[in-house]
């Protein structure tokens, strides 16, 4: 029936698969390009169903590209149609670390998040983000590019499941957490007739102009030479082989192409910080770009912002959302709330963990919806 149903959308022109090209040049974001149920690991199999989907989105500047994600649909008989975006962290930056084919990068603490939301009866989107299984590079940490994919899946949700209401809310991780910040800030302007109701945002990238000149000599180099490549995809004076050193190109050489996050993170993990950057130190102007693609709260919040952060997070550290993410948001003075859950003694992926069922009881007040009893 899910396979009859997208050939309808097909035809009805609400898929583009099959469209003339003249139609295809310039698609609506949300646009769905192809659908193929796909059959989802046991997990989450036992709560849900999935779609993978093509979807049409736009660039930092503007133009049409191609992204891809997945469209969850719970199992259980009371569903709330409505959607949450789930944004997911870091992967890596190659096509082989995409989270809707490479279910080795679907995270434990992802698949954990999406359950507790198929759970309670939502539709769940998961974005893999631009260049993430699409030709072009995957703009790794900025801000805007992944905003953009968390929002128009929201879109590709409605139009692959009509009967899903407008409301929405965002949830994500880590970058994803970073992800749905920008989100939250273009919302009003990107979303057409959607309305966001809310966002979760846990142990989210920000501030990355203060976290970047600490990174070189610490475990969590990969991020930064990941984040150089990502300013490279949308900005061409930044020219990684310009940033590290040959010593740290000839690690990266060493990289297999399907290298993710953990082995990119194990390659450059033993380099000094001389061996990494010139000097130990990384260029100024890379640092002030950085924070100029990758900060969020540059622009003001949209919705209500529940962020999760625990204290021993050493991938983003708990000070940088505490003392400076936290002020920042609340500096623009808007009549939202912003809503900070320390979670002592919790590392990264453990803040995941340990908020699955806050968060979603956040999620459902601001759709509506009864808070179970816990």
């Amino acid at each position: 029936m899910r396979r009859i149903f997208i050939t309808v959308l097909i035809a009805a022109g609400l898929i583009s698969g099959g469209t003339p090209a003249a139609v295809a040049a310039a698609p609506a974001p949300g646009t769905i390009v192809s659908a193929t149920v796909i059959t989802l690991p046991a997990d989450l199999a036992a709560k849900g169903t999935a779609v993978r989907i093509e979807y049409r989105t736009t660039d930092i500047r503007g133009a049409a590209i191609t992204a891809t994600g997945l469209i969850l649909t719970p199992k259980t008989t009371l569903k709330r149609n409505r959607v949450v975006v789930w944004a997911h962290g870091t992967t890596g930056i190659t096509d082989a670390c995409v989270p809707s084919t490479n279910y080795q990068v679907f995270w434990p603490e992802a698949r954990k998040a999406v359950l507790e939301l198929l759970r309670r009866g939502y539709t769940v989107a998961a974005p893999d983000y631009p260049g993430l299984g699409t030709p072009q590079a995957h703009p790794y940490l900025v801000g805007e590019s992944e905003a953009r994919s968390i929002i128009d899946i929201a879109k590709s949700s409605r139009i692959l499941y009509p009967g899903l209401g407008k409301e929405y809310a965002l949830d994500g991780h880590s970058q994803g957490g970073q992800g749905v910040l920008f989100a939250g800030e273009i919302a009003p302007s990107y979303d057409g007739d959607l309305v966001l109701k809310g966002l979760a945002a846990i142990a989210p990238a920000s501030n990355l102009d203060v976290i970047a000149p600490d990174i070189p000599g610490t475990e969590g180099q990969g991020y930064l030479v990941m984040a150089v490549a990502g300013l490279s995809a949308v900005d061409s004076s930044v020219k990684p082989e310009q940033v590290f050193t040959s010593y740290a190109k000839s690690k990266a050489a060493e990289l297999p192409a399907n290298a993710c996050l953990n082995e990119i993170l194990a390659k450059f993990r033993p380099l000094t910080a001389e061996q990494l950057v010139p000097n130990g130190q990384v260029p100024p102007t890379i640092v002030s770009k950085l924070g100029q693609y990758g900060n969020p709260a540059q622009r003001p919040p949209t919705s209500p912002i529940l962020v999760v952060h625990g204290t021993a997070d050493v991938a983003v550290p708990y000070v940088i959302t505490e003392q400076f993410l936290i002020p920042q948001l609340q500096a623009w003075n808007k009549p939202y709330p912003i809503t900070l859950v320390t979670l002592e003694g919790r590392d990264h992926e453990g803040a995941v963990y340990d908020s699955t069922v806050t968060v979603a009881d956040q999620i459902d007040r601001w759709l509506g919806f009864p808070v179970p009893q816990h």
